[in-house]
């Protein structure tokens, strides 16, 4: 639906490999909320982007009646707030909860991106580091995912379940890259054998109908990075 001068209420900039902004779609999906998606070009920035994030000049940026989001994490909690009618809540209504998912996803953040863009070559480190990064990083939470599971941890709210939550949405939206990152390097990154649980879990997210036509398939991200590098 558009608003009165043609305009969609909700759009989104970005560039469709991105986490970040796979997290934004997925919420949105999640919300039953459309949107138009203005995709930004690598190696360029739209003057729509710079007016939008002057300060960090980044995406994604959700725009809605033309009011600027930035940082994916805190548009995926505006998502949450602004919808929050008629669809299922992101993120979990107990303060507690809501505080232990925020831990994990800023956890996620500070230990696999960087990792990720390492061992991709998109920027300079210590591949052996960058490797052992995240493979501690996955560790971690394949054993908060056990703790789930086992019934005592609760205060993850829905993470690891049939509902799609915040922290699902903010590890899930790595999983794509992982998964290229594998076929790229050729070495094992989720493995079954040392996280099993934390691999089930994201077979069931990258199957989910919020996430299906969302998230970029194996080849493609692998493209990406080819075309990246070039």
């Amino acid at each position: 639906m558009a608003s009165a001068g043609g305009e969609t209420p909700v759009r989104v900039l970005g560039l469709r490999a991105s986490p970040f902004v796979i997290r934004v779609l997925i919420a949105l999906k999640l919300k039953g909320v459309e949107y138009e998606f203005l995709q930004e070009q690598i190696g360029k920035k739209s003057e729509l982007l710079l007016a939008s994030n002057p300060v960090h000049k980044k995406v994604p940026v959700l725009l809605h009646n033309g009011k600027p989001i930035c940082e994916s994490l805190n548009i995926i909690q505006y998502v949450d707030e602004v919808w929050s009618s008629g669809a299922p809540a992101i993120l979990p209504a107990d303060p507690y909860a809501r505080a232990t998912q925020r831990f994990w996803a800023d956890y996620s953040d500070s230990k696999i991106i960087g990792a990720i863009q390492v061992l991709m070559g998109f920027k300079e480190g210590s591949k052996d580091e960058a490797a052992s990064q995240i493979a501690t990083a996955l560790e971690h939470l394949d054993n908060a995912l056990a703790f789930v599971e086992s019934g005592q941890g609760k205060e993850h709210g829905n993470f690891g379940g049939d509902v799609i939550g915040y922290l699902d949405i903010a590890l899930g939206s790595y999983v794509g890259w992982l998964r290229a990152l594998e076929k790229i390097t050729g070495n094992g990154i989720l493995d079954e054998a040392k996280f099993p649980r934390l691999v089930g879990w994201a077979d069931r997210f990258l199957e989910h109908e919020a996430v299906v036509d969302v998230m970029p398939r194996t080849d493609e991200l692998v493209e990406y990075h080819a075309t990246f590098l070039c």
